[in-house]
């Protein structure tokens, strides 16, 4: 059993608790290994007088088949006490149903359990838009979902013992000021979380072994349990497949995700299902292409244009040295030092993909032609109010950054802020705020 790690998620469900107190039910989503098992049983033990805890990966039948009837409530919540061994108390109690992909009835049942009013009730799942998991079932409307992403950058600051960095740089990014001196340290601790990632078990590792290639090794294990839920969901092994030339998409600064080069030929419907089925594990982000850069992006996003990033950087730079058994302490030690050759602006891309995911923003991006040969792109666009925030990502020279100047330009009645995303300290060029690549989570 690894640490258990402060989760801002757990917030959340405070004021669930306190707001709701009972008149909904809760759902936890998030890609598999992402922490969610472990934060709600904590929740759970810490804010209620017992709790049941069923995982509906390893229930037996009897626990199953108990939501197949729900006119008896009484019998069903006997039955779960003398299964559990857990006295179960009015307004004081919750149950848990954690991975309820598993058990499509007992999800279905949330409507009535919740109804009934005695207890409260927390679902946690992977896949969980997945078509066979919701087949046949009605969904409950008394439902709230949230997702848990991979650990955060404060989060994974708060794992390693650090409370203040965060704080103070979020200080300095209010104020306008370059770090200096203390840049450097900054960019390296950066750097060490871009390499573990946020996966709880692979930070554990980190904790317990303090070597890369153990590391490494528990993200391995991982991405296995990723691809052998791909091959379950399509045996054909296409699933596995996207998911795996997310690395090597990124790199070849394209400026879009493209399917039938590695999948060949494929019908178009049967393309849509893999994708929307590699959307919802939750394993990656997508990022659309808007085709009317506004504030309603969401209206005018083109669903045949996409990049696909990680959802956990840790686990793309594992990714994109899958050809190796193990990714060897040396890579991770010149990655860390900031001295491996590789071209690194893809994995900054993906990085930044992720902060922004996992501070609540939806990804777009924008392309145009400079030329017959050339486009100009802003890598993300946040929208703010009725404006629009332009991103662009440098991981090295950035002297110049003309899609930005061009795009902001173009759109110059509803740009507010623009910004150069960079891995050199804060500073300011005319318009356009240059900012640290830690910074990010303040945007």
């Amino acid at each position: 059993m690894g640490k258990i790690f402060k989760r801002k998620l757990y917030s959340r469900l405070l004021e669930w608790k306190r707001v709701q107190d009972g008149k909904t039910a809760i759902l936890i989503e998030g890609a598999r290994r992402v922490g969610k098992s472990t934060l709600v049983e904590q929740f759970a033990r810490n804010e209620y007088e017992s709790y049941i805890f069923i995982d509906f990966n390893e229930a037996s039948n009897e626990v199953k088949s108990l939501f197949s009837d729900l006119m008896n409530k009484d019998y069903i919540f006997l039955q779960l006490q003398a299964i559990y061994n857990v006295v179960l108390k009015e307004r004081k109690s919750v149950i848990i149903f954690d991975e309820v992909q598993n058990c499509p009835l007992a999800r279905q049942a949330i409507k009535y359990l919740v109804k009934d009013g005695r207890y409260d009730y927390i679902e946690t799942g992977s896949l969980i838009s997945i078509k066979k998991n919701t087949k046949n079932i009605t969904l409950p409307s008394e439902e709230e979902r949230v997702t848990l992403f991979p650990m955060d950058y404060e989060e994974f600051r708060w794992a390693i013992g650090d409370e203040a960095s965060v704080p103070l740089l979020r200080t300095f990014y209010e104020k306008r000021l370059p770090l200096n001196k203390a840049h450097r340290d900054k960019m390296r601790d950066f750097r060490l979380y871009m390499l573990i990632g946020g996966m709880p078990q692979a930070v554990n590792t980190y904790l317990e072994t303090n070597n890369f290639s153990m590391v490494d090794l528990a993200k391995r294990g991982i991405i296995q349990i990723y691809l052998d839920d791909f091959q379950k969901l399509d045996p054909t092994g296409r699933l596995e497949t996207l998911f795996k030339e997310i690395p090597s998409q990124l790199s070849q600064t394209s400026n879009r995700f493209k399917p039938y080069s590695i999948l060949g030929d494929v019908e178009e419907d049967k393309l849509l299902e893999l994708l929307k089925d590699l959307e919802d594990s939750k394993t990656t982000l997508f990022s659309y292409h808007s085709n009317e850069p506004n504030v309603g992006m969401s209206l005018t996003k083109d669903i045949s244009k996409y990049k696909i990033f990680c959802a956990d950087t840790g686990l793309f730079i594992t990714l994109a040295f899958w050809d190796k058994d193990v990714t060897e302490n040396i890579i991770y030690q010149k990655l860390l030092n900031d001295k491996l050759s590789t071209n690194m602006g893809y994995v900054y891309e993906n990085m930044i993909a992720q902060m922004l995911a996992s501070s609540g923003n939806k990804l777009f991006y924008y392309t145009w032609p400079k030329d017959a040969t050339h486009n100009y792109e802003i890598d993300f666009l946040l929208s703010r109010g009725a404006k629009l925030w332009p991103i662009e990502v440098k991981s090295s020279g950035y002297n110049s950054h003309t899609s930005l100047d061009k795009f902001c330009e173009k759109y110059s009645s509803i740009i507010d802020r623009r910004y150069l995303i960079i891995t050199k300290d804060l500073k300011k060029d005319e318009q356009t705020l240059l900012l640290p690549v830690y910074m990010t989570p303040f945007l």
